[in-house]
């Protein structure tokens, strides 16, 4: 029975040993100094220290797609065309908004009923509201089809 100790000593070294050198193989693939590309390591330094915070260090909206649709709606804001669908699919949590995209005002009215998160702001998206770090305008969170 002793010598089946050892053999299981290096059994187990051996296969931490590869899955060590999977992960580091993993990590290689993703380039050089490059973020994934779902943007979910782009702002991991961004977190202001709310009490809401999702992964990445960014911090939900707070308020729901449903309840935010009923006040555009109360305030006549709907009937926005949607983003193409090239710049569309870059619109992520993580991701600065796209430079395609035309600045719309919100009205202050509209915004004073949203959620107030200091050091980020509300923009809109097409028809979509996004919640997004002021200044950066990197996207925290995203309400779709709020303005459809």
């Amino acid at each position: 029975m002793s010598s089946s100790r050892p053999i299981s000593v290096l059994l187990c070294l051996f296969v931490l040993v590869c899955l060590c050198a999977c992960a580091v193989h993993a990590d290689s693939r993703q380039g050089k100094n490059k973020p994934p590309k779902d943007g979910s390591n782009v702002s991991a330094s961004v977190d202001i220290g709310l009490s809401a915070p999702i992964p990445g260090g960014m911090i939900n909206a707070g308020i729901s797609i449903g309840d935010a649709r009923h006040l555009a709606t109360r305030y006549n804001l709907t009937g926005t065309k949607p983003l193409p669908p090239g710049i569309r699919k870059n619109l992520a949590r993580g991701k600065p908004l796209p430079p395609g995209i035309a600045k719309t005002r919100l009205p202050e009215p509209f915004v004073g009923q949203l959620p107030h998160h200091p050091g980020y702001e509300w923009q809109q998206a097409g028809a979509d509201l996004a919640l997004v770090v002021s200044g950066s305008l990197v996207i925290s969170d995203i309400l779709e089809g709020v303005f459809d």
